[in-house]
C-alpha cells in the first residue's frame, strides 16, 4: 500500500509515521500493492484524532477514532477497519466487483457471516422542496439524525446530517 499521511495541529514524527506503518501495515495482506491509503492526524484541544480512508473501487472504506493518546488512535482505527473489511468481504464475493483492489489473501480466509446487514424496516415518504436550513430544523424536530429532502434550489435530493459537536453537514449528489 502507498501511504500519504497528513497532519492538522500536529507535527507527524517518524515515530508516528511508525507506528502508522505498523499498525496499518497489518492491513497489507489484504490490499493490491498500488492501494493508496489517506492518513489524517489531527489534535484539538485533548482529542487526538486519526482519519483512514482507503479507496477501492466502486466503495470507500473509511474510519475515524479519537482518544486522548494518538498511539491509541491509530490502535483502535486499526481494529475498526478490519472489522470492516470482514463485512464488505462477503458483500464483494456477493456482488462481484471491487476485486482487483484486494488481495487474493483476503479472499482465501474465512470470516463470520454473523454480521450481515438486514434491512429490518423500509419506509415511504413524500421528499418536500426545501432548503438545507428547512430541513435540519425538521430534522432537530423530528429527533433524527439526518432528514431526505429535496432541495428547492437544485430540484435534487439531499441529505442534512448531524455531526459531532452539534454541527451539521449536507450530502448532495455529484453530477
Amino acid at each position: 500500500m502507498r501511504y500519504i499521511i497528513t497532519g492538522k495541529n500536529i507535527e507527524v514524527t517518524e515515530g508516528l509515521k511508525s507506528a502508522i506503518y505498523d499498525k496499518l501495515g497489518k492491513l497489507d495482506k489484504y490490499f493490491a500493492t498500488d492501494t493508496e491509503i489517506t492518513v489524517t492526524l489531527s489534535v484539538e484541544k485533548e482529542r487526538q484524532k486519526i482519519e483512514v480512508t482507503i479507496p477501492v473501487k466502486g466503495s470507500i472504506i473509511r474510519a475515524e477514532e479519537v482518544s486522548s493518546d494518538m498511539y491509541v488512535s491509530i490502535d483502535l482505527v486499526q481494529e475498526v477497519i478490519e472489522r470492516q473489511l470482514k463485512k464488505y468481504k462477503n458483500k464483494i464475493i456477493e456482488k462481484n466487483h471491487a476485486r482487483e483492489s484486494f488481495a487474493a489473501a483476503f479472499f482465501e480466509k474465512e470470516y463470520d457471516e454473523d454480521d450481515n446487514i438486514k434491512i429490518e424496516k423500509s419506509k415511504r415518504f413524500a421528499v418536500k422542496p426545501m432548503d438545507p436550513e428547512e430541513a435540519c430544523l425538521q430534522m432537530e424536530l423530528l429527533g433524527h439524525s439526518f432528514y431526505v429532502f429535496r432541495n428547492c434550489d437544485t430540484d435534487e435530493i439531499n441529505v442534512v446530517y448531524k455531526r459531532k459537536g452539534n454541527t451539521y453537514g449536507l450530502i448532495e449528489p455529484e453530477c
